[in-house]
């Protein structure tokens, strides 16, 4: 079963939010709409600025926990690297 890890941000070198799912879209969906209570519904944190897609749920639970361990400056670099601009790639989950 696939996983993913993601990165949400509230705007560009706003507040961060790493999470782990195994259906991307749905689970994006319930974070723009403030369907869970937590965080991001609190924060306002609903842009989709980076994700990495996993072939087992169980390497993407291993790679998150190891991304919370990490400084902030290494989740921005992680950010600007693929994502410059810091703009919402949620367009990029079509077909997933």
């Amino acid at each position: 079963m696939k996983g993913y890890v993601y990165i949400l941000a509230s705007k560009r070198n706003g507040t961060l939010y790493t999470g782990v799912t195994r259906d991307l879209p749905r689970r994006l969906l319930e974070h723009q709409n403030d369907l869970t209570p937590g965080f991001t519904s609190r924060y306002g944190v609903k842009t989709l600025v980076w994700f990495e897609e996993f072939d087992l749920l169980t390497s993407a639970i291993t790679r998150e926990k190891t991304m919370k361990k990490w400084p902030r400056k290494w989740k921005l670099n992680l950010i600007e690297e693929l994502n410059p601009e810091w703009e919402d790639i949620s367009h990029h989950l079509h077909g997933l």
